[in-house]
């Protein structure tokens, strides 16, 4: 296995570090040839890469010292405009000052040209991690999980569609476990398998609506799951591009359609994997409390909204059942070693901040001892538009969870998107006004 590699399951922090310090003596030789480059990337709150490249031998250096980015990029709305300042986002825009990055050598992936991408903390002058960083938050509840004994593995499932130069689907129809019928898919297919190749893919297959298509990495820890999900992201988007495609992950492509983000997660004890109901159960259940709450979090798009209202396979109505992907969450995997898959994100959401939210829900409920209520029962409902999502992220226990300062970016965030939107003057709103002449 190379220091690269990216292992399968659960790992501890001080495991993760342990990865990354292996890696970084590679890397810091690979830096020494001039000509190679490395491109620096952060996680931003809108599912993307803030990036920056430097290359050969100063490169090097930043695997030690780091490399400054200014801090709006926590700060701003997806047009990379500031946010009103405010509350906690005033560190993050008064003077537009540096925050420094720090290379994470776990995530270096090439992307060929001698080009090694790598996936970055983000950390104020004084050393303090930034706290509205979607890496640090997820950080801050793998750190607490650790602290119960708990080592969560998760495996994260983004749909995509692809479409070309023109705006229409690859596939004229959908093409649910097809073969047949995704002949245009292919050539931009085989070139996807080469670039990904060094993330550990598990499966991949055609979905269910015209054009879409499902690539899913082998389970590890969240981090990794989240920050190679992102890199899967990147590189689709590349390769799409270099095919003449588009790719797309908006949460609802279509009316009645949906791009999920499905998040498959176990836990570990140090006795082996958590049992259902048990830890599990009781983390389930403390998700299930608090997943209205965290509305905002799966889905923090106007068009998160539509795709919440698209049938069975978009739940909205909070409940759980065995093997049932009609329910918001599904109890999957053998017995000895069961998994829930939580279908309540589309493929628009900040994986890092779907993660730490289902990891501050479910530990709370591990704490607190939560029983999960029946299968089958309904327990509510996700909100269902924006308005109600905002309330309820301000007013529930979101803030107990994620801490004031992450509630506070989120509920900027999702203002600013309800404000986008109320701006804005859409083929439908030119539809509706054609009926009333």
């Amino acid at each position: 296995m190379t220091p690269f590699a990216r292992p399968v399951g659960p790992r501890s922090p001080a495991g993760r570090a342990s990865a990354a310090a292996a890696a970084g003596g590679v890397l810091r030789r690979l830096l020494e040839d001039d000509g190679t480059r490395l491109l620096l990337l952060v996680p931003d709150p809108h599912a993307r890469f803030a990036a920056a490249e430097v290359s050969g031998p100063f490169a090097a250096e930043v695997l030690e010292t780091g490399y400054g980015v200014c801090s709006y990029v926590f700060a701003w709305n997806p047009e990379r405009e500031p946010l009103p300042e405010g509350g906690p986002l005033s560190a993050y825009l008064g003077g537009f000052g540096d925050l420094r990055v720090r290379p994470d050598p776990a995530t270096a992936l090439p992307l060929g040209d001698r080009t090694w991408a790598v996936v970055c903390d983000a950390e104020w002058p004084s050393g303090e991690p930034a706290g509205l960083a979607p890496r640090s938050v997820l950080r801050a509840q793998l750190a607490a999980l650790d602290e119960h004994g708990l080592a969560p593995s998760a495996g994260l499932e983004h749909e995509v569609v692809f479409r070309d130069a023109g705006g229409e689907p690859l596939t004229p129809h959908g093409v649910d476990y097809a073969l047949g019928g995704t002949e245009r898919l292919a050539p931009l297919l085989a070139s996807l398998r080469e670039a990904a190749a060094g993330l550990g893919v598990e499966s991949a297959r055609a979905e269910c609506h015209p054009g879409q298509y499902e690539i899913v990495l082998r389970h590890r820890d969240p981090l990794a799951a989240c920050d190679d999900a992102l890199l899967l992201q990147l590189l689709t988007r590349r390769v799409a591009a270099q095919h003449d495609a588009r790719a797309d992950y908006l949460a609802a492509p279509e009316p009645g359609q949906g791009n999920s983000g499905h998040v498959h997660l176990s836990l570990s004890t140090k006795d082996g994997p958590a049992g259902f109901p048990g830890p599990l159960g009781a983390f389930l259940a403390g998700v299930l409390r608090d997943a209205r709450a965290l509305t905002a979090v799966w889905a923090p798009t106007w068009n998160s909204y539509t795709r919440l209202r698209t049938a069975s396979f978009s739940p909205r109505v909070l409940r759980w059942g065995p093997d049932d992907r009609t329910a918001a969450v599904r109890l999957c995997g053998p017995p000895g070693a069961p998994r829930l898959e939580f279908r309540f994100a589309g493929a628009d959401a900040q994986p890092h901040l779907v993660l730490a939210a289902l990891l501050a829900a479910g530990l709370a409920g591990v704490q607190e001892k939560l029983s999960p209520p029946e299968a089958g029962a309904e327990v509510g409902s996700l909100a269902p538009t924006p308005w109600e999502a905002l309330a309820a992220l301000e007013e529930g226990r979101a803030a107990e969870l994620l801490g004031e300062d992450v509630v506070a970016q989120q509920a900027a965030l999702l203002r600013e998107e309800i404000t986008a939107g109320l701006d804005g003057v859409t083929d439908f709103h030119r539809r509706r006004g054609a009926l009333r002449s």
